[in-house]
């Protein structure tokens, strides 16, 4: 049954069901998964998965080389405040239909004409984003923990090693995602102020152990190129990937909200907060390591592959630069986590409607703990399959970030756009931007399409098979295996998202679950 279609025949719902179980059935879909999270714990998933921590610090050395300290410290507010519109006008969408589906559902009930189209193919933009993002978060916790070993127990850090880790990471958030969300829920909140009491350590240990500190001069204004171009301006627009691919995954907060309470307010609170919070705080960090660069050159080029361990053991010594890198790592595990668990929704939801590959065994739903164990496992060896391009591709790493921006800002965009062209027809659900609404929406839109542009191209000069940005590639072949697999079948059979049934029908699944 399509979405457009709903039965007509269903009866009030009944008195124990809570006002977010009623707009799911209205939306199509039955309560299979569980409702226990709370308003903070939704934002703290977003939260976690932006995670200052991890992009920050894993994306630190590409911006030594890629516009140095003044972009780093520049591009930071500037691709804040721009990720802050596209937030809002998403969160707007988001107070409409909350479901776990997203930006795909949100794109089947904006667009009108030509509805499962626009569906289809946000939702494989959505996915490419969302396997890109979680590769991108857990390879970052992975080059930090080869750091670590190498300067513990002088474990080489060579790319075989960095995978080999990169595995076990993956298969822990794995594991972790397929128990109870409950201790999810736990994770994340202990996540937020894992982070926010770790900038504040950090920072404040590069603040009074150093001897030595940069000039306020160099830090908000020198200019660095290491890339071969020629161009300082094209340098510069390059050197905000830092910042763009660290604010992303916010969408996490609209994937939880069936199992969110006051899903409508909490959801598109959730996206907002996120970044919010994370555009305060992770300036403050981006700024506090730079004002402790001891050695700029030598640190760029560290021998562990990851600059900011070299800053901080350069900045306190041996000891207490190892402690802060572990602070580090602990917030990329966490941000990895909760990473798999938003990808594992949308493929969760995304199955549910028949649109991937082998849809009836993604969708499945681990009915002890109420879990789409099987999503979560295609996340994790989706992500890993992103990740192996590093066993020959220096610069891999560097690419996995720009397809998640890419995959994720396009799918975030669609919806906004489709809401642009209804006007004063968008129905507004309780949160919403009221007359900025427009205006927010037209930036946002023109945002995406400059950042979809300038991350497709190439980072170094001259470009090379060992530097060339493969992103592009990774784009194309998603978008040509969804663009061939619509025209060939897909258009016949896939008419956006399915309702589940009729309100006995929702009522029958949940109460089978319930029983169990």
């Amino acid at each position: 049954m399509s979405l457009d279609t709903p039965s007509t025949d269903a009866p009030h719902p009944s008195a124990e069901r809570t006002a977010d179980e009623q707009r799911l059935h209205q939306l199509g879909y039955a309560q299979e998964l569980s409702r226990s999270m709370s308003g903070f714990s939704n934002f703290a998933v977003s939260f976690t998965i932006i995670s200052i921590l991890s992009g920050c610090l894993t994306l630190y050395g590409f911006g030594m080389g890629t516009g140095g300290p003044v972009m780093i410290v520049w591009g930071w507010p500037i691709v804040g405040l721009m990720t802050l519109l596209v937030g809002l006008a998403m969160a707007e969408v988001c107070s409409s239909y909350p479901t776990a589906g997203g930006l795909y559902y949100w794109s089947a009930k904006l667009a009108g004409r030509n509805a499962a189209a626009w569906s289809w193919f946000t939702g494989w933009f959505n996915f490419l984003g969302q396997v890109a993002v979680t590769a991108g978060i857990d390879f970052g916790a992975a080059l930090f923990i080869t750091a670590f070993a190498n300067l513990q127990w002088n474990l080489s850090a060579t790319p075989g090693h960095t995978i080999l880790i990169f595995a076990g990471v993956l298969l822990l958030h794995g594991l972790l995602n397929t128990f109870n969300v409950r201790l999810v829920a736990i994770l994340n909140q202990v996540s937020v102020w894992w982070h926010l009491l770790g900038v504040l350590i950090i920072v404040g240990v590069l603040a009074i152990a150093p001897s030595h500190h940069q000039s306020a001069s160099f830090v908000f204004g020198h200019f660095v190129n290491n890339t071969g171009w020629t161009s300082g301006l094209y340098v510069a627009l390059l050197g905000l990937l830092l910042a763009q691919y660290t604010f992303t995954g916010y969408d996490a907060s609209a994937h939880m909200t069936e199992e969110t309470k006051d899903a409508a307010r909490s959801g598109p609170r959730g996206i907002v907060m996120s970044i919010l919070v994370s555009l305060g705080a992770g300036w403050v960090l981006l700024i506090g390591i730079t004002f402790a660069i001891q050695n700029y050159s030598g640190e760029a080029g560290s021998a562990t592959g990851v600059p900011p361990a070299q800053i901080f053991i350069d900045a306190v010594g041996a000891t207490g630069g190892k402690l802060l890198l572990l602070i580090a790592i602990g917030a990329q595990l966490f941000c990895g986590m909760a990473s798999v668990t938003a990808n594992s929704r949308m493929i969760y939801a995304f199955s549910r409607d028949g649109a991937l590959p082998g849809s009836a065994f993604w969708h499945q739903i681990n009915k002890r703990t109420r879990t789409p164990t099987n999503a979560v496992w295609l996340a994790a060896v989706g992500a890993f399959l992103l990740g192996l391009p590093y066993l020959w591709n220096a610069t891999a790493y560097a690419a996995v970030t720009s397809i998640a921006v890419i995959g994720l800002y396009i799918a975030y965009v669609i919806p906004t756009f489709l809401r642009l062209r209804q006007g004063e027809s968008f129905e507004r659900g309780p949160w919403h931007l009221g007359r900025w609404s427009r205006p927010i929406g037209i930036i946002a839109v023109a945002w995406v399409a400059f950042i979809t542009i300038l991350f497709m191209l190439p980072t170094l000069s001259p470009i090379t098979k060992a530097n060339f940005n493969y992103t592009v590639v990774a784009v194309a072949v998603v978008l040509g295996f969804a663009g061939t697999w619509w025209l060939l079948s897909a258009r016949r059979w896939f008419t956006g998202p399915k309702v589940q049934g009729s309100a006995e029908e929702l009522a029958a699944i949940e109460a089978e679950l319930e029983a169990l």
